[in-house]
């Protein structure tokens, strides 16, 4: 009769031994080689890398702009419509992508 709740117990034990040791995702150590800067309306995107595209879309999934060949480490751009939250993403000269939601007043 002792040996389901010992098993019992060994069980819940392992659950909670797991729980407290896993994590969902790990951390990135490296910073964002660029901001995205708000004032109003306007989006100032600098970067420390030559930005070769920018696309940015609504949360409803409607883009508001896609410049390629930007070949710079800023850019400016209005926002014309009546949306707060916007996606952001950069591709820089080397390659990487990198996406980022935004809020506007």
């Amino acid at each position: 009769m002792m040996y389901p709740v010992t098993r019992m117990l060994l069980v819940v034990a392992l659950f909670i031994c797991t729980s407290f040791t896993s994590y969902s995702q790990p951390d990135d150590p490296t910073p964002k080689p660029y901001k995205v800067l708000t004032a109003g309306k306007q989006i100032t995107i600098k970067s420390g890398k030559p930005i070769k595209s920018i696309m940015v879309w609504t949360s409803g999934g409607h883009r508001i702009l896609e410049q390629k060949e930007v070949n710079a480490t800023f850019y400016i751009f209005n926002i014309t419509v009546n949306e707060k939250i916007f996606f952001v993403m950069l591709r820089l000269q080397d390659g990487k992508v990198f996406t980022e939601k935004i809020g506007v007043q």
